[in-house]
């Protein structure tokens, strides 16, 4: 499995408060990013799965949607999670 709980829990760490932090937007959209990369490399190579390919668009409208939230939440906080994880030029 790709996403172990090691895995997560260092997401966690590195992009919320603690590595508990499990509920924040910061977290969760660094989540949502780092499975929708793996998903990416794998509709590259196997581009007939189809299912792969609905989940990896799933994966894209929640991440969206949390920054649409975050955003309107507070403005400086999603900046921040924008510029470290590298989303828009």
């Amino acid at each position: 499995m790709y996403l172990t709980q090691e895995v997560k829990k260092e997401i966690f760490k590195e992009n919320g408060a603690n590595e508990f932090d499990t509920g924040s937007p910061e977290s969760q959209v660094a989540l949502f990013t780092f499975r929708i990369k793996h998903l990416t490399e794998h509709v590259k190579q196997n581009h007939k799965d189809l299912n792969t390919k609905k989940a990896l668009m799933t994966l894209v409208g929640k991440r969206r949607k949390m920054l649409a939230y975050l955003k309107e939440q507070d403005i400086e906080r999603y900046r921040a999670i924008v510029k470290k994880l590298g989303l828009r030029k």
